[in-house]
């Protein structure tokens, strides 16, 4: 019995340690950006965001987001490139990626990766709703209430497929 107290208590230790060694210094933290000029430590944070993310396509996309709209355009492009040529890419990602480009206003982009999310995965009525309220925003109303009528047939009672119609008619930018 006291063997194994012994035994448990230097396992947690090596255990302890192992995390400890882990998580210290892996160039992580606020020392990464703070106090550095706001581009430079973004820059700094996008990297160790970027790193961290892996092959996350969700984390990838959003990194390669922030790249995108903030004007490094070519840089967000090779991260979103990365992540649709990836096997195991979702109509989720198109979905996402589309997001960005309608946020910065290249609807045809936006469009195009819409229509293969909806292609992909047809029973998504979050997706439709979602994209419908693109469409709706961008004045293209039928191809908006034709979506709505296919989200609203699978989930008549669902309040964000109505937030998402409303903030189409409104061009009220979607809630994230």
């Amino acid at each position: 019995m006291k063997l194994h107290v012994i035994s448990v208590a230097v396992a947690s230790v090596v255990i302890g340690a192992v995390i400890g060694y882990a998580a210290k210094d892996t160039g992580g933290g606020v020392a990464v950006f703070k106090g550095k000029p706001a581009k430079e430590g973004a820059y700094a944070a996008l990297t160790e965001a970027e790193r961290l993310s892996g092959t996350g396509s969700w984390e990838l996309i959003g990194v390669g987001r922030v790249y995108y709209l903030s004007g490094d355009k070519a840089k967000g492009q090779e991260i979103f490139d990365r992540v649709l040529n990836s096997k195991k890419v979702e109509p989720s990602d198109w979905k996402r990626i589309g997001d960005v480009y309608a946020e910065a206003r290249e609807n045809a982009k936006a469009e195009e990766l819409y229509q293969k999310a909806l292609t992909a995965d047809t029973k998504d009525d979050t997706g439709q709703a979602e994209i419908g309220a693109f469409y709706l925003r961008t004045g293209q109303r039928e191809k908006g209430e034709e979506l709505f009528t296919k989200a609203l047939g699978k989930k008549p009672n669902e309040n964000w497929h109505y937030v998402r119609a409303a903030e189409g008619l409104l061009n009220v930018s979607p809630t994230r």
